[in-house]
């Protein structure tokens, strides 16, 4: 399901960063190292705007996904004996009940307040993205992480190994507009390729335990009232790291880089640790 586009900050920052990025790696990095009509030249660049044009193409995948509304006719079924895990409230016992939104909260879902909407499988709301990350573009999120690092790090290494060529020569050529370049490129390279690298390793964490960003912080909480009532906490929708991953990126390895997610089902019931069943995701 696609979103109707409006205009984000955030989101103009991002792509101005990209091109900005993507034009200075292939007209001065790759340039000055190997030269651009070089082979050496001419296959860095092809690589890097295979990256860019993936990192793009996910990205705006990811801004115009709808993450997965709660249907109106949603009821849960307590009567369902296959379906072992029924959330409630912290407090009195009741069934999830979103107030602001009048209809009962499916597992996992959560109310965002910039969206003022129920999201199924709610991760957190991006600024970024100008969209919340949820049951439908959690993965293509994820996917742009992975190729933006790779695209950071690639841009980086080509960065500093073009300072290596023939400095002298270069200023006495450029003058001062090479170097405003560099300056300019390395404040946005290093910071990024550090903060997407963090983002990247904690969303690898997440899908190995099958968790969102939500589920975790609430299950630091679970966990030590377990503990201190002598109980152990166990995150009932963890069902071992290799079929979290199956679960999250698909049963195909070979897809899990793509943004594909025909696999996904409704989002109104998960997989969970206590299901008898253990073939795919239950639909």
């Amino acid at each position: 399901m696609k979103r109707p586009l409006s205009f984000s900050l955030p989101v103009t920052v991002v792509v101005l960063a990209i091109l900005y990025i993507y034009l200075s790696t292939i007209f001065v990095f790759i340039d000055r190292w190997f030269g651009l009509m070089s082979s050496p030249g001419i296959m860095n660049a092809v690589v890097f705007t295979a990256l860019a044009l993936m990192s793009v193409f996910n990205y705006a995948i990811a801004i115009l996904t709808d993450p997965g509304r709660v249907p109106p006719s949603f009821m849960p079924d307590v009567e369902d004996s296959d379906n072992p895990v029924h959330e409630i409230k912290r407090k009195g016992g009741d069934l999830r009940f979103c107030q602001k939104c009048s209809h009962f909260k499916p597992p996992r879902a959560h109310h965002c307040r910039v969206c003022r909407r129920c999201v199924l499988r709610m991760d957190h709301h991006c600024i970024w993205i100008s969209n919340c990350v949820g049951h439908a573009n959690y993965k293509v999120f994820f996917v742009f992480v992975v190729y933006a690092v790779i695209a950071c790090i690639y841009s980086l290494v080509l960065l500093v190994g073009s300072l290596t060529v023939d400095p002298q020569k270069d200023e006495l050529q450029s003058g001062d507009s090479f170097r405003t370049i560099y300056v300019i490129s390395g404040l946005l390279l290093v910071p990024l390729s550090a903060a997407l690298g963090v983002l990247l390793g904690w969303h690898v964490y997440l899908i190995l335990q099958n968790k969102t960003t939500i589920e975790y912080h609430e299950g630091v909480r679970a966990m030590w009232l377990a503990e201190k009532g002598g109980h152990v906490y166990k995150h009932p929708y963890d069902v071992g790291a290799y079929e979290n991953l199956t679960t999250v990126l698909g049963p195909s390895i070979f897809c899990w880089v793509c943004p594909t997610s025909g696999h996904i089902g409704s989002g109104l019931r998960f997989r969970t640790a206590y299901d008898s069943m253990t073939g795919a995701s239950v639909r």
